[in-house]
């Protein structure tokens, strides 16, 4: 019978890592991936768990222009990036709105396992 404790405990461990080790998922995004929207000068973005914000960045690129077939990629500068209300997202103020294009925001966050998880979405200002 000695064993059945730790077989017990050995079990439960098992269970832990999923919980332990989360990392934080993109679960909302305004403007939301694929969209096509009227000229924003405020983004944000939401996450399943409380965010490191001083851990946490966004790079904004414009990959297209209208009329400009061979636009190169170009990245937004300028904007500020604070933590949400919650603690569970980021606000991305622009300096102005964006103008016409397309457009590619990656970020990086770090959740409180310490761990960078990135992502990369596109969207449309029309």
């Amino acid at each position: 019978m000695p064993r059945l404790p730790l077989i017990a405990a050995a079990f439960a461990l098992t269970a832990l890592p999923g919980a332990a080790f989360a990392r934080p998922q993109l679960v909302a995004a305004n403007p939301a991936a694929n969209a096509s929207v009227a000229k924003p000068t405020r983004l944000t973005l939401g996450f399943s768990e409380a965010l490191q914000a001083d851990h946490s960045s966004i790079t904004l690129t414009m990959t297209g222009m209208p009329g400009m077939a061979d636009h190169p990629p170009m990245p937004i500068k300028g904007f500020t990036t604070a933590a949400a209300a919650d603690g569970k997202g980021l606000v991305i103020t622009l300096p102005r709105a964006l103008p016409t294009g397309s457009y590619d925001l990656q970020w990086t966050v770090m959740g409180n396992d310490h761990q960078p998880v990135s992502g990369t979405y596109s969207f449309k200002v029309r």
